[in-house]
Parts: structure tokens; C-alpha cells; sequence
């Protein structure tokens, strides 16, 4: 007796993946139409019938979570920025205790990612932790939006980018910490770290900080050289800015990575902390505790981050309906300014 075909038969004909397959007999506008018809026809030919009750199967709850983590350069090769460490603890600890799985894996931008998990039945939903140039990425979040996947991200929170935000209030952040260092007495700043929309957190901890020199009235003398989340960034970007700004006293950084790279650029000038420049950070990762000296930087609640992710994405699974969150953050004060 002739075996049913099955729709990896037609899959393996057409050429396409089987979420393609799926998406084609259901004439999905995701589907071009040549592609469409060429499955199609094949199903045809196959006398290929939809087995509904799997059908409906797929439809039903996973019971699973995708957490998608951008890849960073880091200096151990772990690929991890080490901010996303304890939120990923967290995650994993919330989505256990609501009964689901996790599924973690790196972003791959040429990947469609509901074709992947949710039109698989692999999550009911995406967690995305990073991203590269957000100019670029956010392409892949409106797409999602088309596709009408459930997904939340970490992240800046602005109405014209797509999808669900949680995310600290990084201008808050990047004004206090420029403040307390304007009350140690310091005036002649620089900030590293980008400055622009391909970085929209690191944007907005500038704005934070070019705000608080604004109302202290020494704005136009303040410095900006941008450099990406990395201690080697870091380091470079300091190096640079001493031959071109050497009478700076205060550095304020987009991330404590950043921060790290500067700490260990003006050890190797000969320069000393925080006596002949003060230096912050922000993000407050476990190492900015152990730096030398110790880093004086912005909290972030990572645990509660965590939770709340996974929060409100089960609430997007369940129908509901989600706002962006904006999570307050705490000043960490450390020996790197001069205060104890």
C-alpha cells in the first residue's frame, strides 16, 4: 500500500522548508505567489490532503518560550554581553515558575523567526535580549509585527519602534550620573559611547547626561567619541580622546564594558583615578564591583527586568493587551568619581 504523502514530501519537491509548505496551503501573503502555486501544484499531484486535527494540534500551546540573545563580541568569546547574564537567569527562573520551557538560542537576522518558533509550534513566543545597528534590526521587528508574532524585547522604549519594549529610563540614568559628578565639582566632560539612533539606549543615557551639563551651563565645552560596548572600544576611544581632549577631568560612558576599556587606557597613561579624571559607568555588571578602581555606575534592575518580560509576554499569548514598561534606575556610587 502507497504511503500518504506528507508535507516534507512536498517540501523536499519544491525546494522549500516545510513552514513554507504550511504557509502556502493556507494561501499566506508571506508566501510570494510563484512559490504559492508551485507548492501548491505539487500538493496536487501528490493528492496531498491537510490533516486537520494535526492542524489544530500546531495551534495549540507549546508550552514553550524562545529567547533570542544578539551575539556580542566579548573579550572571553562567550558571545554574551555580561549585562544579559543575571536577566537571564531571571527569564529562566519566571518562565520555569509559569509552567513553560525556554528555548535560547543566538539571533540570526537572516532567519525568519515565526516561521521558526511560532509557525513550527517550537514557542508560543520570542524574548529578544540586544541587537547590532538598531536601524537594521528594526526591519526584523516590523516583520514580526506583519506576522503577527507574540514578542517582546528589552530595549529602548519609543511608539515608533515595533512591538512591546521593557526597558530602564536610561536618559534618567545618564542625567544623574552626569549630576553627581557636577556636585564632586567636575567640569570639563566627555562622553564615550554612541550618540546616534543606532543606538537608542546609548542615545538616550547621552541625552541624560548633555542635559545635566546643559542646566549647569557647561554644555558647549563637553566632548562626545563614540565607541561600541566593548573594554578594546573602550580603551581605543580613550587613547583618542586624550591626544585630542587632554584637559577633560570627567569621562561618563554608554556601558560598563566602555567604562572597563577606560579604566585600564588611563592606568596605562599614567593617569589616575578618579584624582586626574573621574570615570561612570552603566549597567552595574558584577566586574564594575571588582574594577580597579571600583566603578561607580547605573543600576539596572535585571531580576525584575527578567520577570517582567516574561510577564508580559505570556499576557500577549493570552490575548491581552501590553504596554512598553519603563523601569526606574538607581545611582551606584563607587571610588572611580571620588566618592566613597
Amino acid at each position: 500500500m502507497k504511503e500518504k504523502a506528507t508535507s516534507f514530501d512536498i517540501a523536499h519537491q519544491a525546494g522549500v522548508s516545510q513552514s513554507t509548505v504550511s504557509r502556502a496551503l493556507r494561501n499566506s501573503p508571506l508566501v510570494n505567489k510563484e512559490t504559492r502555486e508551485k507548492v501548491q501544484a505539487i500538493a496536487r499531484e501528490l493528492n496531498y490532503k491537510v490533516d486537520k486535527n494535526a492542524s489544530n494540534l500546531r495551534r495549540q500551546h507549546s508550552k514553550t518560550l524562545a529567547l533570542l540573545l544578539f551575539e556580542d563580541p566579548t573579550s572571553d568569546n562567550s558571545l554574551i554581553n555580561p549585562f544579559f547574564l543575571s536577566m537571564l537567569g531571571s527569564i529562566t527562573r519566571a518562565s520555569a515558575k509559569a509552567g513553560y520551557d525556554l528555548l535560547i538560542s543566538f539571533q540570526n537576522l537572516s532567519d525568519d523567526w515565526h516561521a521558526e518558533y511560532e509557525d513550527s509550534n517550537k514557542a508560543d513566543g520570542i524574548i529578544l535580549l540586544g541587537y547590532g545597528d538598531y536601524t537594521e534590526y528594526r526591519t526584523k521587528l516590523s516583520q514580526l509585527e506583519a506576522q503577527h508574532t507574540h514578542f517582546v524585547r528589552w530595549g529602548a522604549l519609543d511608539d515608533e519602534h515595533p512591538g512591546v519594549s521593557i526597558g530602564c529610563d536610561n536618559f534618567q540614568g545618564g542625567f544623574d550620573v552626569t549630576q553627581h559628578l557636577l556636585t564632586l565639582g567636575h567640569k570639563k566632560f566627555a562622553f564615550i559611547g554612541g550618540a546616534d539612533t543606532r543606538s537608542p539606549e546609548f542615545f538616550a543615557r547621552f541625552q541624560g547626561h548633555r542635559k545635566a551639563l546643559e542646566l549647569a551651563g557647561i554644555a558647549g565645552e563637553a566632548v562626545q567619541q563614540d565607541a561600541i560596548s566593548t573594554e578594546d572600544s573602550g580603551y581605543s576611544a580613550t587613547l583618542t580622546l586624550l591626544q585630542n581632549q587632554p584637559d577633560i577631568d570627567a569621562i561618563a560612558c554608554a556601558s560598563d564594558l566602555i567604562a572597563i576599556g577606560v579604566l585600564r587606557a588611563l592606568r596605562d597613561s599614567n593617569i589616575t583615578i578618579p584624582e586626574e579624571i573621574a570615570v561612570v559607568g552603566f549597567d552595574n555588571v558584577p566586574v564594575a564591583s571588582f574594577a580597579t578602581p571600583a566603578l561607580t555606575t547605573v543600576k539596572q534592575d535585571t531580576i525584575l527586568a527578567g520577570e517582567i518580560l516574561v510577564d508580559s509576554l505570556l499576557k500577549l499569548i493570552a490575548g491581552e493587551k501590553v504596554e512598553h514598561y519603563l523601569m526606574p534606575v538607581d545611582l551606584v556610587v563607587r571610588q572611580s568619581c571620588g566618592a566613597k
